[in-house]
């Protein structure tokens, strides 16, 4: 797979490469963030089109996430986030989207980085760029996909647009998954109050508990099968739903530092991660999940995330606890998270100054005081327990 990085100039213009010219191009383009399985069924539909075309397969991604972009913007008076500023709602980092990209067998990756120039451009010139630069024969797009300024693109114009000017087609696939969902308007993260992995609110409500419950929080309805479907569980613990709209467990990662050291003392040594953690980190809570070793940071970065999902690499079962300092983050701009990961093995690992990444398979219980250090150490007992259980299945 190649990767080209393009950034937009100062009037939001991107200077797209040049394919083959007597060979056409199958496109399709967004954030993917997540990579879940509405994001790889059009990815897979773009393959499968591309083959059946001896075309091109081309996927256009954009980093920064738009969202956070124009979030941003809104909140800082129209200034724009720099490299600096980190995403801290981005569920997946652009080397992890890559990565599951490339597993489906694209042929192209443009990594586009997004600005309020490039995004002032009208979808009918977007799209022309593309037919005219990248050969684009057939545009493929999930249902609710919108484009352009002011996202005036959505699936009605562009399919009116492909119609009438003949030079592409458009191809929409359903990326949906199980019916729609209904998410509160500007939900924050709340973390379960009892142990064991959280239940859906509205599993068993009645059609008027369901319309109080949805009045109460503003919700907005969204397919089942969208990143911020996924962000809401992964906010509120509900790690197995989100892991079924994902397709595989939700993963940080970031490098071992140095911590307090204080599950030690108990017998207890944890792995902590350090401020730069790349991916959305779940809510508070006690979780079952496995830790892998990608290796020491001071390695080629490509070839530490290329070990992940290799047969070499180490991985152990973990119990993980993540918390929320005090301390506020000017990067992300919310309070610093705490990670720590106890590895459940008999050897002495040592992963100071590695990358590593953090799965999560289930929620395991909140964060509690303990009345001291015996009634600690027999929860965490038990956490090591209901982990072993957990990864086993």
């Amino acid at each position: 797979m190649e990767i080209t990085y393009l950034t937009p100039d100062e009037q939001g213009e991107v200077a797209w490469p040049s394919f083959d010219n007597d060979k056409k191009s199958v496109v399709t383009l967004g954030a993917f963030d997540g990579m879940h399985l509405g994001h790889q069924a059009v990815i897979k539909r773009v393959v499968e089109l591309a083959k059946k075309h001896d075309a091109f397969s081309v996927v256009i991604l954009f980093d920064p996430r738009p969202a956070f972009v124009h979030g941003w913007a809104a909140q800082h008076d129209g200034q724009e986030p720099t490299e600096a500023n980190i995403d801290a709602e981005a569920l997946t980092s652009v080397h992890e989207r890559l990565q599951r990209i490339e597993q489906l067998g694209v042929d192209h990756v443009l990594v586009v980085r997004y600005t309020l120039a490039f995004a002032s451009k009208s979808y009918i010139f977007f799209l022309g760029r593309l037919v005219g630069k990248l050969g684009m024969r057939t545009l493929v797009l999930g249902q609710d996909a919108a484009m352009g300024k002011d996202r005036a693109g959505d699936i009605k114009h562009i399919a009116n647009l492909a119609a009438g000017a003949g030079v592409f087609e458009l191809d929409v696939v359903d990326d949906r998954g199980p019916g729609e969902v209904r998410i509160p308007r500007d939900f924050q993260p709340e973390m379960p109050s009892e142990w064991g992995e959280p239940s859906d609110p509205l599993a068993n409500a009645t059609k008027a508990e369901r319309r109080a419950w949805s009045k109460k929080h503003q919700v907005k309805a969204m397919r089942a099968w969208s990143s911020t479907n996924v962000r809401y569980l992964l906010a509120h613990g509900r790690i197995q739903e989100a892991n079924a709209i994902l397709g595989t467990p939700h993963a940080i990662e970031g490098e071992v530092v140095h911590g307090e050291e204080r599950g030690r003392t108990i017998g207890f040594p944890t792995a902590n991660l350090g401020t730069e953690i790349e991916g959305y980190i779940p809510v508070d809570g006690v979780y079952a999940g496995w830790l892998v070793d990608l290796g020491p940071v001071a390695a080629d970065t490509d070839a530490s995330a290329a070990q992940a999902g290799s047969p070499t690499e180490r991985r152990w079962p973990a119990a993980i606890s993540i918390g929320t300092k005090p301390t506020f983050s000017e990067k992300t701009g919310l309070h610093e998270r705490v990670v720590e990961s106890y590895c459940i093995t008999d050897d002495w690992i040592d992963l100071y100054g590695h990358k590593v990444r953090v799965e999560f398979v289930g929620f395991l219980r909140p964060q509690v005081k303990f009345d001291g250090v015996d009634e600690l150490t027999d929860e965490l007992k038990r956490n090591v327990e209901e982990t072993k259980r957990l990864t086993a299945e």
